[in-house]
């Protein structure tokens, strides 16, 4: 016979473990509910004679009908697909299942997670709602939950961020959100003035200038003319345009779980940087932003999406904040770097000379371009895999390429070194990257 306090014991342990499955916010069926919409409309662009043919074939009362069948129907179905989604956070994995027809069930590791997005669309925002977007190490495709309201997405984000560092089921719920120092916030005028700047603004509406005029005398044709312009300043506008709207009120702050960007003018996201995932980082600095000293700092995180860390900045900020995703790690400056050898200039004439590298104790750095000047920072613990490559015209010129492979797929590689020293990067890179790995902080939340 048990005694009454173990069995009370065991009974509440049990209770404590039960999972709870929790459904998305009511709003989710108004999304899903043109799936079945979108399949009518695809079927009309992929031939759309046959769908003009059945439109004039339709009377009104038939139309009328149709609407009384398909938007029934997309409702159910965004219904039926909403009361089938469910997810739960149990011990040590995050489940999502869904399907109607079709079950899909999705086991997501907490150890594995590395960062969670909170996404807040324009029509979202409206209806108070946000979509929370999961990085998983190892997966390709980000999993997700939308929609969710604004303040369960941030206390679920808090509770798999807790959850993910280590801390105790019974105790991620009272972590909550952790405290954030703001490093950086972009001004939306210095945003405005940078994306004016950029080449491929100008090289858009010059294109657009050289060709129309040529276009006008070669057919003189209106329709020939508008149908290539239109394009050519839409692609113009919409690349800097596109780019104000994602980046407007870009800030960067630090906190416990990384470096967390927010931004966005009419779809707002809060994104964050996983500590110790970061495998690259480069400074882009174009030809018409150095006078006033900025730079775009752009990253590679392994099995992440985000790539943009500061859109536009100072430099010297830039590096402060660069500070923060690369402990201990100093950007060497332009005298630190080596140029290739002049010979380097038969094998690439005039380019050659923007290429640069340098070694320190911490990352290994690359620099090229001359008109748009990009270095590139490797963290040795981070590097995969050291290459030597040498082509034939190279090797009549006794120079090689070192090539440095990071652990989010990338390449950077130092340009044209002499052949002997590069060589000696490559024994020497593979010994600085051993002991780099050994001695590297492990890749944990809240470290």
């Amino acid at each position: 016979m048990t005694a009454p306090g173990v069995d009370d014991g065991v009974t509440a342990a049990t209770r404590a473990r039960t999972v709870v499955e929790r459904r998305l916010h009511p709003v989710t069926p108004f999304r899903r509910a043109w799936a079945p919409i979108a399949v009518v409309a695809g079927w009309a662009l992929h031939d759309p004679n046959q769908a003009q043919r059945q439109l004039t074939r339709l009377t009104t009362t038939t139309l009328l009908i149709a609407l009384a069948v398909v938007v029934p129907a997309a409702a159910l179905y965004g219904f039926l697909s909403w009361w089938f989604t469910h997810f739960a956070v149990t011990d040590s994995e995050l489940r999502i299942r869904t399907g109607l027809v079709f079950r899909r069930t999705a086991h997501i590791r907490l150890e594995r997670i590395q960062a969670v997005d909170v996404t807040r669309p324009l029509l979202a925002r409206i209806a108070g709602v946000a979509k929370l977007r999961l990085d998983v190490v190892g997966a390709d495709k980000k999993d997700e939950l939308a929609f969710l309201g604004e303040d369960e997405a941030s206390a679920l984000r808090a509770e798999l961020l807790a959850r993910a560092a280590g801390f105790a089921p019974e105790t991620a719920h009272e972590v909550g959100e952790a405290p954030a120092r703001e490093l950086l916030r972009v001004p939306a005028r210095e945003l405005a003035i940078a994306l004016a700047l950029t080449g491929a603004t100008w090289g858009a509406l010059i294109a657009a200038l050289v060709v129309l005029p040529v276009l006008w005398l070669v057919t003189e044709s209106v329709w020939t003319v508008l149908a290539t312009g239109v394009p050519l300043l839409g692609a113009a506008g919409a690349r800097s345009v596109g780019r104000f709207v994602a980046e407007f009120d870009w800030s960067v702050g630090d906190s416990p779980d990384g470096l967390r960007i927010d931004h966005g003018l009419l779809d707002r996201a809060h994104e964050t940087v996983p500590p110790g995932r970061v495998q690259t980082v480069r400074i882009v600095e174009p030809l018409l932003w150095r006078r006033r000293g900025w730079v775009r700092v752009e990253l590679d995180v392994a099995g992440s999406t985000n790539s943009v860390l500061v859109p536009v900045a100072p430099r010297e900020a830039a590096e402060a904040v660069i500070a923060r995703v690369l402990p201990g790690v100093a950007v060497p400056d332009a005298a630190a770097l080596a140029r290739p050898p002049r010979r380097a200039g038969r094998c690439v004439p005039v380019w050659w000379r923007g290429y640069g590298t340098a070694v320190t104790d911490t990352v290994f750095t690359s620099r090229h371009g001359l008109l748009r000047r990009s270095l590139a920072l490797v963290p040795h613990a981070k590097v995969q895999s050291v290459r030597l490559t040498q082509g034939p015209w190279q090797r009549l010129w006794h120079v090689a390429d070192v090539r440095v492979d990071s652990g989010a797929g990338t390449t950077v590689t130092a340009r044209l070194r002499d052949a002997r020293e590069a060589a000696e990067l490559l024994r020497g890179q593979a010994e600085r990257s051993w002991t780099g790995r050994r001695d590297a902080r492990p890749d944990r939340w809240m470290a």
